[in-house]
């Protein structure tokens, strides 16, 4: 068991030091945006007295170094900090969005699981075949479309043209879930690279595992090839497919602005470019941080599972 807990120890270490340079550097990127948020909260004539105030009230006066501390601090007890110009914690604009953006994640997750897994196992089964080349050449040519790009077109057709779905959520609000007709665009936009990249591991997965010498052996033994392909060739696809899903994960909960903002919905993604065109530093700081840990937690997690599921890389870790 030594292996395996001084595997699990270096890769929370690595955690914990990743998660620190993730605060050091959203607070460094938010340092270097343009322009000023007390200029931005004076108006479009600002006083130098008034901005001179206002930078005083919000402790911009003070040096980088020290604000970094006073954050990082805030950070380790759970406070994100304060909005400049609404004056409400960071915690509620995390709330607010984080509804719409984890019922997006959620139902694309729902999908892509059994598609991802069913489409590429299908392939490795017919490898060579028409079914593999088709769903070989589908899946590249999709994931080559960029979402935004995608998103378009399905608004077209199927909202425009056809009028069989709303073009965006617009007047829906947070309440998605009562009204499914405003989710079908977006979760499809959302599935459709992440279920082609997922397909395809899973199949080169497969391929090489019914190609290893182990396989050979099974069948010369009379093993059923039902259980060669599922209970011997699926479990070596199984590692880099939880990797691939970690990262699909990260990606729809901390990524979607395109999605979201091209569907108006008022996830964590709309939030956030809200924040960043109000040049509202703390909501932007927050978001960035919680996206950062969010990254580092998932990676982990997927870190260890494959590790789990696959014993020999204690070899090569």
């Amino acid at each position: 068991m030594s292996g395996p807990r001084s595997f699990a120890a270096r890769r929370l270490l690595l955690g914990a030091v990743q998660t620190g340079a993730v605060v050091l550097l959203v607070f460094a990127l938010t340092e270097a945006l343009p322009g000023d948020a007390a200029v931005a909260l004076a108006g479009d004539q600002p006083d130098p007295a008034r901005v001179a105030a206002i930078r005083e009230a919000m402790h911009l006066d003070r040096p980088a170094h020290e604000r970094l501390a006073d954050w990082a601090a805030g950070l380790a007890h759970g406070d994100l900090g304060t909005s400049l110009t609404s004056g409400r914690p960071v915690s509620g604009y995390l709330a607010d969005g984080f509804g719409p953006t984890l019922l997006l994640a959620a139902l694309t997750l729902a999908l892509l699981i059994p598609a991802g897994f069913g489409l590429g196992v299908l392939a490795a089964r017919h490898e060579g075949w028409l079914v593999d080349r088709l769903i070989s050449s589908v899946t590249l040519a999709v994931y080559a479309v960029p979402e935004f790009a995608l998103g378009v077109l399905l608004v077209t057709v199927l909202a425009l043209k056809l009028a069989w779905l709303p073009p965006t959520a617009v007047g829906y609000g947070t309440d998605l879930l009562g009204h499914p007709a405003a989710l079908v665009l977006p979760v499809l936009v959302l599935l459709a690279r992440p279920v082609c990249s997922l397909s395809r591991l899973v199949r080169a997965g497969m391929v090489d595992a019914l190609a290893s010498p182990y396989a050979a052996h099974a069948h010369r033994y009379g093993v059923p090839g039902a259980r060669v392909r599922y209970a011997h060739a699926l479990p070596n696809a199984l590692a880099p497919a939880v990797q691939q899903l970690a990262r699909t994960v990260d990606w729809l909960l901390c990524g979607v602005i395109v999605v979201e903002a091209l569907f108006v919905i008022p996830g964590l993604g709309t939030v956030l470019l809200d924040a960043v065109a109000e040049r509202d530093v703390p909501v932007v700081q927050g978001l960035a941080v919680v996206f950062g840990v969010l990254t580092v937690v998932l990676n982990l997690g997927a870190d260890l599972v494959a590790h789990r599921l696959t014993p020999r890389a204690a070899v090569a870790a």
